[in-house]
C-alpha cells in the first residue's frame, strides 16, 4: 500500500524537541493548516504553542501514538536514541506507515542503525538536518537535506515545505546526515580562513572593514565572509550557532571521514581550535567567536 501524502486537516503532525528552531518550525507548520501535537522537556514553550492552536502530549510515545508523522529536533545522537526507543519512546508506538522525520544534526551511522531498527516495525525514518539557523526557522526557508526511502520523502514534503525553500534528497538513511557533516566542514574551513585574513589585516594596519568589502567584490565572496565575518568585526556574538554546537558538529564530521576512510587534515584542525575556543569564555557564544581566538593567539587586539 502506498503512503498517504501529508494534507493539511487530515495528516496529524507531532513534533518532540522545541528549541529556538523546533518551535519556530511548529509555528510555521501550524500555519499552513495542519494539526501539531507537541512535546519538550520544559514546559513554558509547549503552553506558548498550544496557546497558537497547537496539542500537548505528555511523552514522546504520546506524539507517536497521536500522529501519522512525527519529527524531532534534539541536540545530539543520544538524545535521538532516548527519544525515540528510550521509556516512554516514539518505538512504542512504532507500526506500519508511521514517518519519522529528525531534524536533528548527529551522526549518519548511527541515522542507518535507527532507521533500520523503525523499519522492522515498518516505520520509516527520514533524517532532515537542516541549514538556515534561527532566522532560516522563523522565516521557513531552511535548507532541507534529505536521506531515507523515497517514497516516505515524497509523503512528508508538503510538511517540509512549510519550514524550507530548498530540499533535496540525497539517497538511503543516513545521506542527509553525511551531507550535513560536508555543511559543517565547509562553513568552519571558511570561517578558519576567514578569521586568519581579519587577524592579518589588523596586525598589518590595514583597515578590516575594507579587507572585507575588497574580498566580497571577488572570488574570495562567501556566505561567512557576508555574515560571520561583520559579527566577528562587530563583536556581535550574541548566539545564532554556538561555539559547542560547531564543536559538536565537527567532531560528527571527523567521525564520517573515519567511516569513509577520508583523510581531512583541514577538518582535523578547525576542530581542534573549536575544541579550544570551548575551553574559553567564548563556548556558548557564537561561532564567529572562533576569530577572537585567532586574534587573542595572535596578539591582535
Amino acid at each position: 500500500m502506498a503512503l498517504q501524502t501529508a494534507s493539511p486537516g487530515k495528516t496529524k503532525v507531532g513534533y518532540i524537541g522545541l528549541g529556538v528552531m523546533g518551535a519556530a518550525m511548529v509555528r510555521n507548520i501550524l500555519k499552513a493548516g495542519f494539526s501539531v501535537t507537541v512535546h519538550n522537556r520544559s514546559r513554558a514553550i509547549v503552553d506558548e504553542l498550544v496557546k497558537e492552536g497547537a496539542i500537548a502530549a505528555a511523552s514522546p510515545a504520546d506524539v507517536a501514538n497521536a500522529c501519522d508523522v512525527v519529527m524531532m529536533c534534539v541536540p545530539d545522537t543520544p538524545d535521538v536514541d532516548r527519544v525515540i526507543f528510550g521509556d516512554n519512546g516514539v518505538a512504542t508506538h512504532a507500526r506500519a506507515d508511521l514517518i519519522v522525520v529528525d531534524f536533528s544534526t548527529i551522526a549518519a551511522s548511527a541515522t542507518k542503525d535507527f532507521a533500520a531498527r523503525l523499519s522492522e516495525k515498518g516505520t520509516y525514518l527520514v533524517d532532515c538536518p537542516v541549514s538556515g539557523g534561527p532566522k532560516g526557522a522563523v522565516d521557513g526557508a531552511l535548507t532541507c537535506m534529505l536521506g531515507g526511502e523515497a517514497a516516505a520523502v515524497e509523503a512528508v514534503m508538503p510538511i517540509l515545505k512549510a519550514v524550507g525553500k530548498t530540499h533535496v534528497h540525497l539517497g538511503p538513511a543516513g545521506s542527509g546526515q553525511l551531507t550535513k557533516s560536508c555543511n559543517q566542514l565547509v562553513i568552519a574551513a571558511t570561517l578558519a580562513g576567514v578569521s586568519e585574513a581579519i587577524a592579518l589585516a589588523k596586525s598589518a594596519g590595514v583597515d578590516p572593514y575594507k579587507m572585507r568589502d575588497a574580498l566580497l567584490g571577488g572570488s574570495a565572496q562567501s556566505f561567512v565572509l557576508q555574515n560571520h565575518a561583520m559579527r566577528l568585526l562587530n563583536r556581535e556574538l550574541k548566539p545564532g550557532f554556538r561555539s559547542s554546537l560547531m564543536l559538536k558538529d565537527m567532531k560528527l564530521a571527523q567521525g564520517a571521514g573515519r567511516d569513509n576512510g577520508v583523510f581531512m587534515p583541514v577538518t582535523n584542525v578547525t576542530t581542534q581550535i573549536f575544541t579550544g575556543l570551548c575551553n574559553t569564555e567564548h563556548k556558548e557564544a557564537d561561532s564567529a567567536s572562533y576569530g577572537l581566538l585567532i586574534q587573542d593567539l595572535s596578539g591582535v587586539k
